[in-house]
């Protein structure tokens, strides 16, 4: 049943509904949907892959980089952060924070089901506190433009930052951390009344949520606590000469916004964008930035990542339920099976791998 009580614009199809939940999807060339089980919920197998026909899902990109092992770190440790490209190569950031291991990009090129590259993360740009959740995979200028909530091992979203990866050369470099486009702003998560909090303190996440537009001529993102949308233009974003005070300075505040996760964008610049409190995706309309509700469902409950399908021509959101978690809920998972994946039509065609 969709709930229409916030005048939404358009009504979510369920497409699926799997045991565990899902935090960001993305797809393959052929449409099938890849996605990442959320970490909160320390899932065995980190992402899978659901055939779009079937709804069979299975590990991704096999059982081997779902194991944990001692001998290599070749293995996905806690996956959220997946996006695709043109290339028919999925890249899964593994944030390693489940395992002694290096934090990392994983490229898996399913043309011909193997290893593309792997790009690790040194502790440089991915300090203790660091939790890189989500990414623009700009293959126009050739970098990984990465969100970094700043919440990992006990942060507190106050150092949230970027992390810029060149996919030339592999060196990365975090910035703008801690800064005021990045950090929360005091705007606590609540739904249906309850703060998400751990041990009474609420819960404040930096950077999240970010995408490009269909020329990758601007960043848009946000913290997920926080009331603004900002971009600012990627060949800025990922210029080396620039100090922070610089990039600072070139930075726009573009739009109100709800506490949001995931975001993406269709080809006339409506921004899509996973409102946490309310059930629903939100819409930033490009004609005015008004922010509308654009769908809404009762068991949208904690919608995380929202991708676009570029060959169904649908939006698709998760219901990772993370609220529901034990860490929020005094050490008890009330969670419930099933979790869904939504999917709706873009209010224009959506671009390609965002």
């Amino acid at each position: 049943m969709t709930v229409n009580s916030q005048n939404t614009l358009t009504e979510a199809e369920t497409f699926a509904t799997t045991n565990q939940a899902v935090g960001n999807i993305t797809f393959t060339n052929t449409g099938d949907l890849v996605y990442s089980h959320h970490p909160f919920f320390a899932p065995e197998n980190r992402v899978m892959i659901m055939d779009a026909k079937t709804k069979e899902s299975k590990p991704f990109p096999n059982k081997a980089w779902n194991t944990p092992r001692n001998t290599d770190d070749n293995y996905l440790s806690n996956v959220l952060g997946i996006r695709n490209d043109e290339n028919g190569i999925i890249w899964m950031i593994d944030m390693a924070q489940r395992n002694n291991v290096t934090p990392k990009i994983v490229g898996w090129n399913t043309k011909i089901n193997k290893l593309e590259r792997i790009y690790y993360l040194p502790k440089s740009s991915v300090p203790k506190i660091a939790q890189p959740n989500d990414m623009v995979v700009d293959t126009k200028h050739g970098y990984f433009i990465i969100a970094d909530e700043g919440i990992g091992n006990g942060g507190d979203g106050s150092q949230a930052a970027f992390i810029i990866v060149d996919m030339k050369t592999g060196k990365t470099r975090r910035i703008l951390e801690g800064t005021r486009t990045t950090k929360p702003e005091n705007t606590p998560t609540v739904i249906k009344g309850k703060h998400l909090a751990v041990n009474e303190k609420d819960l404040l996440v930096g950077n999240d949520g970010i995408t490009a537009d269909k020329d990758f001529e601007y960043i848009y993102y946000g913290p997920l606590n926080g009331t603004k949308i900002y971009r600012i233009k990627t060949l800025d974003l990922v210029n080396e000469t620039f100090t922070d005070e610089d990039l600072d300075s070139k930075i726009e505040t573009y739009s109100e916004k709800p506490n949001n996760g995931g975001m993406s964008i269709d080809k006339k610049g409506n921004i899509y964008l996973t409102a946490l409190e309310t059930n629903s995706v939100a819409v930033v309309l490009a004609k005015d930035k008004s922010v509308k509700t654009m769908t809404s469902n009762e068991n949208m409950v904690w919608p995380d990542g929202v991708s676009y399908n570029h060959l169904d021509g649908y939006m698709y959101v998760s219901a990772a339920q993370v609220n529901k978690g034990a860490v929020f809920n005094d050490g008890k998972d009330q969670s419930t099976k099933p979790f869904y994946i939504f999917k709706f039509k873009p209010l224009a065609e959506g671009v390609s791998f965002r």
